[in-house]
């Protein structure tokens, strides 16, 4: 099949067929016709949507980066002093890890359960006034009088603590003072 494919290139070659005299005319004019057929369009359209869209999409941008900047802000809500820096975080956890293992080392029997919870009802409104500085926080902003307020809250409900503690050890003594004395 290749020879055939050879031979017939061999005798198309040996004839040349011949072009016509106006082939080149006939084509240019066939090629001018087809590029300059088309209908023009008008180039500012594609600089105008092209402006149109750059600035929509800056507007876009822009628009949604306030959006986002507005919501962060309001997002950010102080709930203590871990919020404001990581220093106070410190001093925060310090506090609230030493009232929650001094309120879980309390050992509540009938004699004491009266004292217990006048001590801790009080530590409650503490910290109900703790959650009412740090809602004031949000809405004065971070100052340091406020910042003082809520370590003083934190220390205060730890002295509480410790005190009751104190008071828990005399009551103990002195049961232990009176169940001697009874049994002598």
């Amino acid at each position: 099949m290749s020879n055939d494919i050879k031979e017939i290139l061999k005798k198309g070659l040996e004839s040349e067929q011949k072009l016509s005299q106006n082939h080149r005319k006939n084509f240019e004019a066939k090629l001018y016709k087809e590029l300059h057929s088309k209908p023009k369009k008008w180039p500012f359209l594609k600089v105008a949507a092209s402006f149109a869209l750059v600035l929509g999409m800056s507007f876009s941008v822009y628009y949604f980066s306030v959006k986002n900047q507005q919501n962060n802000s309001n997002n950010v809500k102080i709930v203590g002093l871990g919020s404001i820096s990581p220093e106070l975080k410190k001093v925060e956890d310090y506090y609230l890890v030493s009232i929650n293992a001094e309120i879980l080392n309390l050992q509540e029997t009938p004699e004491n359960k009266e004292l217990v919870n006048g001590y801790l009802e009080k530590i409650g409104e503490l910290t109900k006034d703790y959650k009412t500085l740090t809602t004031d926080l949000n809405t004065e902003g971070i100052n340091e009088k406020a910042i003082n307020a809520l370590i003083e809250n934190l220390q205060l409900r730890l002295k509480l603590l410790l005190q009751l503690k104190e008071q828990l050890k005399e009551l103990q003594n002195t049961n232990v003072v009176q169940n001697e004395n009874v049994q002598v």
